[in-house]
């Protein structure tokens, strides 16, 4: 599978933004799909994941409350809400995929397939 994000920008805080990652492939129904974010100077970090099915996510305790992950397999893709934003949330944010039965994946290096990110960056 190919995964592209796509849907960053400059946001003031408190805003809002929504990251699409679209999938080519007609197995995208089979992945667990994650968001991941990386700031700059800083370690890549599990933001939030969603299963194959959509029926069950994981979020970081760093923006639980705040985003939100969604899937639309009919459209081969995933979704990541974006509300109250903060400066800290600044990062390139990636999606990845792997196929597997279960979802609370929050390890990069168990990911077998990434989209090339999309830069968020929010104001103060």
């Amino acid at each position: 599978v190919q995964l592209q994000a796509s849907g960053g920008g400059l946001v003031q805080a408190g805003g809002s933004l929504r990251l699409s990652c679209a999938a080519s492939g007609r197995t995208f129904s089979r992945y667990t799909i994650g968001w991941f974010r990386q700031a700059p100077g800083k370690e890549r970090e599990f933001v939030a994941v969603i299963s194959w099915s959509g029926g069950s996510t994981y979020y970081a305790d760093s923006v639980k409350g705040r985003f939100t992950i969604s899937r639309d397999n009919a459209k081969n893709t995933v979704y990541l809400q974006m509300n109250s934003l903060k400066p800290e949330d600044t990062a390139v944010y990636y999606c990845a995929g792997l196929i597997s039965g279960s979802y609370a994946y929050t390890d990069k290096n168990e990911y077998d397939y990434w989209g090339q990110g999309t830069q968020v960056t929010v104001s103060s």
